[in-house]
């Protein structure tokens, strides 16, 4: 199989339980909850996306095999690093492509395996860190994992919906209110998500770290 990447780069995680970890991020390309173009983003599923997945066009992007996908991945994590190096496996939504070839493939080269995906398709189990990002009205399989990471708000994907899944961490993300043409400056999706986690502290709070600091 060929896994069409967007792009490869290492950085820190900017989000979520493991926001601060170095970790080299791989992008899939293409999601099926929103094509990626502007002129659908309206009547999308996910009509809030701050993500550009479309195309094979960014740093290190391209289509490759598994053991090649796994080696350029490996040859991002700089030499002499301390601990075990992570990967994060994201996209759009990488779950349409990664498989057990490619999660062999990585364990090989001694990584551990996150993947972040919208919960639509199933999840294997062999991957290390299981995060869950639902979407609007989208049906959710993947109930079980590590990490809920649910932006907030969403009309038809409120937090009251997941309290039933089996999750270790649950996290309210605001909404980024710059890729959302229905905003207004009176929107503060911040406070309202502070606001809600001190109600329910089931939910803890989780910040786009990686835009507060600018960070890739």
């Amino acid at each position: 199989m060929m896994y069409a990447v967007k792009e490869i780069f290492y950085t820190l995680q900017g989000e979520g339980r493991q926001a601060g970890r170095p970790a080299v991020f791989c992008r899939f390309a293409g999601c099926n909850l929103w094509t990626g173009s502007e002129a659908r983003r309206g009547t999308s599923i996910c009509d809030f996306c701050d993500t550009d997945f479309v195309g094979v066009d960014g740093t290190l992007g391209g289509r490759y095999e598994a053991q090649d996908l796994a080696q350029l991945i490996a040859s991002c994590w700089p030499e002499g690093m301390p601990g075990q190096p992570l990967v994060v496996l994201t996209g759009g939504e990488p779950m349409l492509q990664v498989d057990q070839a490619l999660v062999h493939e990585l364990h090989d080269q001694g990584f551990e395996i996150a993947i972040e995906t919208n919960g639509t398709i199933p999840v294997p189990a062999t991957i290390d860190w299981i995060c869950v990002s639902p979407k609007g009205s989208s049906n959710v399989v993947q109930i079980t994992g590590h990490e809920l990471k649910l932006v907030y708000p969403q009309r038809q994907a409120m937090p009251e919906q997941f309290i039933d899944f089996e999750f270790e961490h649950y996290y309210l993300q605001p909404l980024d209110k710059s890729y959302i043409a229905t905003s207004n400056d009176d929107d503060n999706y911040v406070q309202q998500t502070v606001d809600y986690c001190l109600r329910h502290p089931q939910w803890r709070l989780s910040l786009q770290t990686h835009k507060i600091t600018g960070i890739r």
